[in-house]
C-alpha cells in the first residue's frame, strides 16, 4: 500500500488541487471579490464545472433535488455500501477560496487517482459537494448535508432572501424540483462513513508547525440576539446618574462575554459579531441597542452551561441599568464528536504520511454536523497561513495541499469499516 502511494510525485496532487481551487474561485457574482451564493447562475455554474471534474475522475455524477454535485466511484462489485466524503461549495460574501471546496476538489483528485491505477476497493467511494453550508441566503445552515441526512426542515422552503424570493421559487428557477428535495435522503445503510477534508480555519496548526491535523470533534454551537431598551434622551441635558443608557449597557455586556470566556481554561469562545443602537445621533443618548453572540465549546454540556451563566449576567446587568431586556436563541446546533474508530484510522493515515498525528476540536460549524444522523464521522483538517479563513487573505501552501490528499488518499485505501 505504501509503494503504491509512494508511486505519486510528492507534489502532484496538491499542484492539481490548486489549479481547480484558482478555477472554482473564478466563478464569482463580482470579478473582485469571492461571493458564491446558494441557487444564484454563479452556483450552477460551479455545480456543472464540479461535475465535469467527478466524470472526468471515473465516476457517475449528477445534481441532486437540492443542488448537491454527487458522484460515485462503484467498488470490486456493484451497489456495495461507500465512504463518502465531501465538503461545500458555497461560500459566504468576500470569501476565501479554500474553505468548502478544499475538501471536495481533494477527494475528486483521489479518487481520480484510484482510478488512474486502475484502483478498485471492496467497498464505494462517493463524493459530495454539498449546495448549501454557509446559510447566507436563507440564513438557515447546511441545507444540502440536511437533506442527504434526511432531516431537511421543509419549512424552510418558504424563507425569503433579500429580495424577496423564496427558496422554493429559487430551486424551481434553478431547474430542480422543490417536492423531491426527500429523494436526497441516503440511509445508514448505505454508508460505512463519511469523511471531510477542510481547511483548519483556525491558528493551532501553524502553531505546533503541523500541515495536518485530526479532529475529535465538531464544537457545537449557540447563537443568541439581545436587545436592551432604555430611554433616549439629550445628549447635553440629562445628568450621567439618571441615564438609562442602552448602548453603555450593551458594552457591559459585551465586556462580560469577553471576561466570561476568556476566564475559561476548557476552549469556551464566545464572539459579539454585530451590534446596532438607535436612534443613532451623535447628540441623543441612546435608547435602545441590540447585539448579537455566538458561544462555542468542545461539548455540549460545558457550552450550555456557559450560555446560563451568561444569560443570567447579562439579565443582572439589565436590571442593575434598569434596561428592559428581550434575549432570544436564534440557533443551536449540537456537538458532534468524530467517531473513535474513524479518527484512529485517520490518524494511522497521518502517521503512515510521516507527520506527528496531533488533534483537535473544531471550532467552526461543517456539514458533519449534519451528516453524523446517518454516518459516523471523522475529519481531516489542513493548516491555513494565519489561521485565516471567511476572507480574501486565507491561503493554503500546495505543499500543505499535498500532504491533506495523501493521508486522505492513503486513508481510503486502507479504509476499514466499523467492525471489518
Amino acid at each position: 500500500m505504501v509503494a503504491a502511494i509512494a508511486g505519486v510525485q510528492s507534489s502532484a496532487l496538491g499542484e492539481a488541487i490548486v489549479r481547480r481551487i484558482n478555477e472554482l474561485a473564478a466563478i464569482s457574482e463580482s470579478p473582485d471579490y469571492l461571493t458564491r451564493i446558494f441557487l444564484t447562475r454563479e452556483h450552477r455554474a460551479a455545480a456543472d464545472l464540479i461535475l465535469t471534474w467527478m466524470r472526468e475522475a471515473g465516476m457517475r455524477a449528477h445534481l441532486d433535488a437540492i443542488g448537491n454535485v454527487c458522484a460515485r466511484y462503484e467498488g470490486e462489485r456493484p451497489d456495495l455500501p461507500c465512504l463518502m466524503l465531501g465538503s461545500h461549495y458555497d461560500t459566504v460574501r468576500d470569501a476565501g477560496k479554500w474553505d468548502g471546496p478544499l475538501g471536495l476538489i481533494t477527494a475528486i483528485s483521489c479518487v481520480a487517482d484510484l482510478r488512474r491505477r486502475g484502483k478498485r476497493l471492496p467497498f464505494a467511494v462517493e463524493v459530495v459537494g454539498f449546495a448549501d453550508e454557509e446559510g447566507v441566503r436563507y440564513s438557515s445552515t447546511l441545507l444540502g448535508s440536511r437533506a442527504v441526512a434526511g432531516t431537511f426542515d421543509r419549512r424552510v422552503l418558504d424563507a425569503r432572501d433579500k429580495d424577496g424570493i423564496s427558496m422554493r421559487e429559487a430551486l424551481t428557477r434553478f431547474g430542480l424540483n422543490p417536492d423531491r428535495i426527500g429523494t436526497a435522503a441516503r440511509t445508514r445503510g448505505e454508508l460505512l462513513a463519511y469523511v471531510e477534508l477542510h481547511i483548519e480555519q483556525g491558528p493551532v496548526l501553524e502553531a505546533e508547525g503541523l500541515p495536518v491535523g485530526v479532529v475529535s470533534a465538531i464544537a457545537g454551537a449557540t447563537r443568541l440576539t439581545a436587545r436592551l431598551t432604555g430611554m433616549a434622551g439629550h445628549a447635553g441635558t440629562v445628568p450621567m446618574a439618571l441615564r438609562r443608557d442602552a448602548l453603555t449597557g450593551a458594552a457591559e455586556c459585551i465586556g462580560m462575554v469577553e471576561e466570561l470566556c476568556r476566564a475559561d481554561e476548557d476552549g469556551l469562545v464566545g464572539t459579539v459579531g454585530c451590534i446596532d443602537a438607535e436612534p443613532g445621533a451623535a447628540n441623543v443618548i441612546p435608547g435602545q441597542a441590540s447585539f448579537t453572540i455566538d458561544m462555542r465549546a468542545p461539548t455540549d454540556v460545558h457550552r450550555q452551561r456557559a450560555v446560563t451563566a451568561m444569560m443570567r449576567r447579562i439579565e443582572a446587568i439589565a436590571a442593575r441599568r434598569e434596561l428592559s431586556l428581550q434575549l432570544d436563541v436564534t440557533h443551536e446546533n449540537r456537538t458532534a464528536p468524530c467517531a473513535p474508530w474513524l479518527t484512529a484510522q485517520i490518524a494511522e493515515a497521518v502517521a503512515g504520511e510521516g507527520f506527528r498525528v496531533f488533534e483537535l476540536p473544531s471550532g467552526a460549524g461543517h456539514d458533519g454536523m449534519a451528516m453524523i444522523d446517518v454516518a459516523d464521522i471523522g475529519m481531516v483538517v489542513v493548516r491555513c497561513r494565519g489561521g485565516i479563513s471567511h476572507n480574501p487573505s486565507e491561503h493554503v501552501d500546495t505543499a500543505d495541499a499535498d500532504a491533506g490528499a495523501r493521508v486522505l488518499l492513503r486513508l481510503i485505501e486502507n479504509f476499514r469499516p466499523r467492525g471489518g
